[in-house]
Formats: structure tokens, sequence, C-alpha cells
């Protein structure tokens, strides 16, 4: 690709109050838009044809930083603001610009079929807890965070949103609690140590499947919390029965054709006056997606727009109780991720290779400028089946109620 034409492209955009510079490959630097340039585009060398899918340059520059023929420096968010503000101008074209860089974190909108679901989380979630490990907190949780405080270690954010999570489904003696898409377990082994339940927690990962029924077994919780390879599609109706329902960070591995299936397999397992949680990503407004993240990240996957999750909910009698955004709390979040992934580079380049590493380091740091700047959103949104004036009148449990301390969740783990 000629410089020639990548100029063309760059001065087609619409820079709004920020600006970037781009370096060519042969040391000419360009200063698009009229503010003070934050964010620099390098070209290593020249794009060949070869390296454009003309119609996604997400896919484009996604693979071309992979294999370093382009580098970044500066602040990702002014490089999403820009993208964002081209979206409607491109989307619409063919050729050079057809598809810009929008929010980093939107995903394709393919149907997920049970057949490939399984295939699609363990090509994520099953790199290795020990490459989990070097980047997540200690209780492993990978989702988004609960701060407090800016200032809480990633550890603490992670307590605080389990505990925040389980504070809103009001769980009672006696209560049966399904975690869809467990991850490594803490949620239900959490809930089970606070109050007199039973849980169970489902996952389709191999690796968090055995860590989980692990910890639960060191913990001496197998008696009331079990954990099962599983995809949530296969529970029975007769057999299981639930009076809450969770999941936190699942949902955008459902696909978008299968949000109906999804809502009515749980309308199925949720008793009648039954409180369930959903945790998921939300994009602002149907669009494009991301072909870089489906084929390198997230297989399979889809991030609906909230008012698709709202319009689902009375067609199975769900009444919505309280909707929350988190959105600053998963950008500060992806941030620890980032720095944690910058401390183990070397181990992790040692383990997976060059392309790997920077193919990890944007998706995490892309994420994160898309919480920003976006409009991408995360919600928890608090549901009943039926009505249900059994619920407190107010939120106020949610702030005023206190569990043990971090510190002393974090001897457990460590323990285990």
């Amino acid at each position: 690709m000629q410089k020639k034409l990548l100029k063309l492209l760059f001065e087609k955009l619409e820079y709004g109050d920020s600006a970037i510079t781009v370096e060519f490959w042969d040391g000419e630097e360009v200063v698009y838009g009229n503010a003070e340039p934050r964010f620099k585009i390098i070209f290593r060398k020249p794009l060949s044809i070869g390296d454009v899918d003309f119609d996604d340059l997400v896919m484009t520059f996604g693979e071309v930083y992979m294999d370093e023929v382009i580098d970044f420096e500066g602040e990702l968010d002014e490089l999403i603001r820009i993208m964002n503000l081209n979206e409607e101008n491109f989307k619409t074209k063919r050729g050079v610009g057809s598809k810009i860089l929008s929010a980093s974190a939107k995903v394709l909108s393919a149907a997920d079929v049970k057949s490939r679901r399984k295939e699609n989380i363990q090509h994520h979630y099953d790199l290795g807890d020990d490459f989990f490990a070097l980047w997540l907190d200690e209780s492993m949780t990978y989702s988004c965070a609960y701060f407090k405080s800016a200032d809480d270690s990633l550890f603490d954010a992670q307590m605080q949103k389990v505990d925040h999570t389980i504070k809103k489904l009001e769980l009672k003696p006696g209560n049966y609690l399904l975690d869809i898409g467990c991850g490594w377990g803490w949620l239900v082994i959490r809930a089970a140590q606070l109050f007199d339940i039973r849980a169970l927690g489902i996952t389709l990962s191999e690796n968090q499947y055995r860590m989980a029924n692990k910890r639960k077994a060191e913990l001496g919780l197998s008696d009331r919390v079990e954990v099962k390879l599983l995809d949530y599609m296969d529970l029975n109706k007769d057999e299981y029965q639930f009076d809450r329902i969770v999941s936190v960070g699942m949902f955008e591995h459902v696909g978008k054709e299968n949000i109906p299936k999804y809502m009515e397999k749980v309308h199925e397992l949720l008793k009648p006056g039954g409180v369930s949680l959903l945790h998921t990503i939300a994009k602002q407004k149907e669009g494009p997606t991301n072909k870089w993240i489906q084929k390198h990240i997230f297989p399979g996957g889809y991030i609906p727009t909230l008012r698709e999750i709202i319009n689902s909910l009375p067609e199975y009698d769900f009444h919505l109780v309280h909707a929350e955004s988190l959105r600053r709390h998963y950008a500060l979040t992806l941030e620890r991720w980032y720095e944690n992934f910058q401390k183990h580079v070397d181990k992790i380049e040692e383990k997976f290779g060059r392309r790997f590493v920077r193919m990890w380091g944007l998706y995490l740091r892309g994420c994160a400028a898309s919480f920003r700047v976006s409009g991408l959103n995360i919600y928890q949104l608090l549901f009943t089946k039926g009505i249900n004036n059994e619920l407190s009148l107010t939120l106020d449990h949610i702030y005023t109620t206190k569990f043990p301390r971090s510190k002393d969740i974090k001897s457990q783990l460590q323990a285990v």
C-alpha cells in the first residue's frame, strides 16, 4: 500500500477535538487534526496489498500491529475517539476506509451453536491457569471488579465485586444458587461460606472446572458446592430448579441468535419469584463487529445492546428490579490487568511468543480505552421471574452489609 493511499485515508477522517501523529517508514511525520496530538501511529515498513483487509481495517490494523509492521505510542483513547467519531461515515462504504477501528471490545455478530460454544470458550480460557495467574488477582476472578476507590488493590476490588453481586441476590437460608459460567468458582464458594445455601457452578472450561473443584474441596464445601463441566442448555428443568441464578461475564459468549434461548432457559430453571442477576458488557448501538477480536481473542461472541436485553425481559415474565453501570470500574480493571501483564511480559513471551504478547497487550489496552471513551458499557441487571414483593424496599443492604475482610479471604486462597 503506497504512502499516498494511507495519507488519503487519514485525510478523510474527522478528528473533532483530537489529533494524531503518523510517522511513515521513511521518517516523514504528519499531524492530522487541529489539536495537540497525544497519540502516534508508527509505520515500521510499507504495507503490502496482501496485508490489507479492504472491508475491515480493524482486522488490518490489529494484525499488522501483531506482526510489528506498525506500532503505537501515547494514549490509545485518542485513536478510539477518532475511529468512533468516523464509524458512521465509513461503515457502509467499501474499499480503503470501509470499516474504521471503533471500539476495540466489539465482537462478532454470529450465531453461537452449542457444538461450537465449548470450543470457543476453551480457545480463550484454557490458555493455562499459569498464564491467567500472572496478571489476574489471587482469586483468579476474570471479570469486571468493583472499586470503592481508584486506589483499591485489584484483589480487594474483585472481592468487593463478588460481595456486591451476592448482596444484590438477597440469598436466604436453604436457597439453591446457580452460577452460569462460574469461572474459577469464587462466587459460589463465597456465597456458600456466607450463607446456609447450596450452589451449583457450571463452566465449559476444563481448567476452570478443575481449579474450582479443588478450591471448594480444600475449603470443606463439597457438601454444599458443586461445580460441573456443563453447558447451561443441558440443565434439565425437571431435575434442577433454582431460587437464584447469576451470570457474570458469560452472556457475551451466547451469540445474538441465542439471546432468546438463554432467557428461556433461565425462565425454565428459575422458580416463580426467583431472582436473577445478569452481569454483561453492552454496547450503545447495534452496529458493525470486530473481526480481529472474533478471530484472535473471543471466537463466537456477541456484545448486545442494553435495549436488546431489556426488550427481551417481558417475553419471559422477567421484571427489572435494578440496573447499574460499572463502565468506569471495568476500565480500571483492564488497566490493572495490563499493568500486571506488562510486569510478566518476558515470561509470557517466552511461553507464547512475541506476536501473542502484542496481541494480548493490544486487546487489554484497547478494551480499557473503549470503556473510557467509546460508549461501551457493562451492566449488572437484576430481575425477578414474575412479581416478587419480598425483596428489600431499598438498596441499603448492598452498602451497609459487612462481610469478612478480604485479607482473611486471601489467607484462605493462599492455603488452597
